[in-house]
């Protein structure tokens, strides 16, 4: 066949990469997705705390973080795609930020 050492190459590119994406949703020691920042605003927002722009921006951030990339345009995954990254950050809420005091 013409394309053998061609088609191999592809394939294990293929491989690689695919095997990179599901390594990458591994978590990595030491890695802590939320700061303490947004540890503290999320907290505030869970107990009632007043919406603020810096509380919101946080959010987004954890949000984003957590795999949702909000768009002006048509969005298909919406609004699965936001409920998906709610609970990640919840998850990692849980994980990282229980017990924490409001400010």
């Amino acid at each position: 066949m013409k394309y053998t050492s061609h088609t191999i190459t592809l394939l294990c590119v293929l491989t690689l990469s695919l095997a990179g994406c599901a390594v990458q949703g591994a978590p990595q020691s030491g890695y802590a997705p939320l700061s303490a920042a947004q540890c503290r605003d999320l907290t505030a927002l869970k107990n009632g705390a007043p919406l603020t722009r810096e509380r919101n921006l946080s959010e987004l951030a954890a949000l984003e973080e957590a795999g949702y990339q909000p768009s002006p345009f048509f969005d298909p995954y919406y609004p699965e795609d936001l409920q998906a990254a709610q609970h990640q950050v919840d998850r990692w809420y849980d994980a990282q930020c229980r017990g924490m005091q409001p400010d």
